[in-house]
């Protein structure tokens, strides 16, 4: 579909149909009124995107952002191109400096870097015509397995699931005939909070796991509670019995400790439809492959694959290493990783056209939460993940091992408890598995600063302690666990618990009156807490009329007598990848 297609007049460069709004900083698509738009609704602008933070407690309250004000209607219209006969330019300001920018430049402003994961940022290059591309995106609520929105302001998790739904025009041949599509690909993407890396961690379908019970919605609006199944392979964690996206994100946390914030889900069209759009996608292979179940046929050396051809490329998995999911993953993350430079290149980001034919080939083949399901949203987290340098993208892998339930003929894996935690741990304290150079943030550095400092200082005893426990995230019967640890093991008698907290918190706290910090240096010097975890404030009162401190166990919490402190380093792991880097795959 070409840019006359789309609405404009015939004399109007495509690219010159960008304008800067002054007011909000942003480039919107500006059409000449006599070239009315055929379908596909404009940009709102100054749409409001409030994203207030999750999981923060009522005291004080969560923090929100002003709205955004709406843009004055003097934004310049555009320019005509070299000869062509002059047009009305209404709103245009009297001497308005006629200097041109390239195409390259204004794209650029959207696009570059922004699509260091293929199937998130493309929505940000598709910004183009904001309302359109959101009636592309299906939205499924997944109640409270995932956030209700999204900040700009936070690291953030999104599971990226990709299903063997026999859905979409030509894919009657792939996946289970009549399945309701399981989570055959499953990659749970961490972004940094300072954007400069991402984590990438391939979750093997064939991992066995439990997983746990789990509410879904119903179409009447009703919840149904689907009961769990302990040793399954990951794959059932959605389809089976009816579970959703929201299932699978549950038992992502029940496997890693990590708690997705959202979830994106794709079928098989999304590969073929986006590596059309982009002319396709480099990949090496480093012997000879004709695989007849994926009929993909390759010789040794690199090759550039497409459409049908792509799809064989990733579900290929015979012809591979030990003909195994695991080396399907290997080659996935190669695939990823190439079709992420090819987005990135100077031939995409300068063609409006192939801009345009990726978002919609993204926005059509994505599911979504609803927390991230409308067009601001979806722009703000491509708009983050435009911060994170490729180079700086790390493909990782769950560390398994064979399953020796299994017998001679190895067909499943689980997880490598050696291994595995230290790579969890890692991704949930946000911490790079590549060198990368830290943001140097004067307010990051206050808060390190002042974090630390709370630790600093007199210490009470552990009979004078007194402290509320609250259950906010962490799993279930944690509070009285804490509580029989603390006071049979510690000697903390003044202890009570509470139950569940009003919302639930990332991060455990332990709120404490300016004259019980004593008391808070002692409580984080027994429960291995870090001084992030202290917040000076308020205290409340007990059961028995006396002030207590407030210990809200979040989401992050492992258990009674087990450190919260955060690791500073991540471990060494096999066979990680970048998506800068292109690696044969065997």
């Amino acid at each position: 579909m070409d840019a006359q297609g789309r609405g404009r007049a015939d004399d109007i460069d495509p690219a010159d149909q960008w304008v800067r709004n002054p007011d909000t900083g942003e480039y919107e698509l500006r059409l000449p009124p006599s070239a009315p738009q055929s379908g596909v609704p404009k940009p709102r602008r100054g749409a409001p995107g409030g994203n207030a933070r999750e999981g923060a407690r009522t005291r004080p309250g969560p923090r929100r952002r002003a709205p955004e004000q709406p843009a004055p209607d003097t934004v310049p219209g555009p320019r005509r191109r070299r000869g062509a006969p002059e047009q009305p330019a209404p709103g245009r300001r009297r001497g308005r400096t006629k200097q041109k920018k390239g195409k390259a430049k204004k794209i650029l402003l959207w696009t570059s870097g922004s699509l260091a994961f293929v199937l998130v940022a493309t929505v940000g290059a598709g910004y183009l015509y904001l309302k359109h591309l959101e009636g592309n995106v299906t939205t499924k609520d997944v109640g409270d397995a995932a956030k209700d929105s999204f900040s700009k302001d936070e690291a953030f998790n999104i599971l990226i699931i990709g299903t063997d739904k026999r859905t979409g025009k030509g894919n009657k041949g792939y996946g289970d005939k009549g399945s309701a599509g399981h989570a055959d690909t499953n990659i749970l993407l961490h972004v940094a909070e300072d954007r400069t890396n991402a984590t990438a961690l391939s979750i093997p379908r064939d991992l066995i796991a439990d997983v746990p019970a789990c509410p879904t919605i119903q179409p009447d609006g009703s919840t149904q509670v689907i009961p769990g199944s302990p040793n399954v392979r990951f794959n059932e964690s959605l389809g089976q019995k009816g579970r959703d996206p929201g299932c699978t994100m549950r038992t992502v946390k029940e496997i890693t400790g990590i708690a997705p914030d959202h979830f994106m889900m794709v079928d098989f069209n999304a590969v073929k439809t986006l590596t059309s759009a982009v002319g396709g996608v480099e990949v090496c292979v480093g012997k000879d492959v004709d695989d007849k179940d994926s009929h993909l046929k390759l010789s040794k050396g690199t090759h550039t694959v497409e459409g049908e051809q792509a799809l064989a490329f990733v579900r290929t998995r015979h012809s591979f290493g030990n003909q195994g999911d695991l080396d399907r993953i290997k080659a996935q993350q190669q695939f990823l990783g190439s079709l992420a430079r090819k987005m990135t290149s100077s031939d995409t980001l300068t063609n409006p056209v192939k801009l345009m034919d990726l978002a919609e080939a993204a926005t059509k083949a994505l599911t979504v939460d609803k927390g991230i399901g409308d067009g601001n949203t979806l722009k703000d987290v491509a708009l983050e993940l435009k911060k994170v340098p490729p180079k700086n993208i790390t493909f990782v892998t769950v560390p398994v091992l064979d399953n020796p339930a299994d017998g001679p003929v190895k067909k499943t894996v689980i997880v490598n408890k050696a291994k595995a935690p230290a790579v969890f741990d890692a991704i949930n304290g946000d911490v790079s598995f590549t060198e990368v150079a830290k943001k140097k943030k004067a307010k990051k550095k206050e808060a390190e600063s002042a974090a630390a400092a709370r630790l600093e200082g007199s210490r009470s005893t552990a009979a004078d302690i007194r402290v509320d426990i609250y259950n906010g995230g962490a799993t279930g019967g944690s509070a009285q666990e804490t509580l029989s640890w603390l006071q049979v093991n510690e000697g903390v008698l003044k202890s009570s618990q509470l139950g569940n907290a009003k919302e639930d918190v990332d991060k455990t706290t332990l709120e404490y009156a300016p004259d019980q910090a004593d008391q808070a240096r002692k409580l984080a010097d027994i429960m291995g807490l870090p001084g992030s975890a202290l917040k000076p404030g308020q205290s409340e009162k007990n059961a028995q009329g006396l002030p207590a401190m407030i210990l809200t166990l979040g989401k992050d919490f492992k258990g009674a007598g087990v450190p919260l402190t955060a690791p500073t380093k991540a471990p060494e792991v096999d066979n990680k990848a970048t998506a800068e880097k292109a690696e044969c795959v065997t």
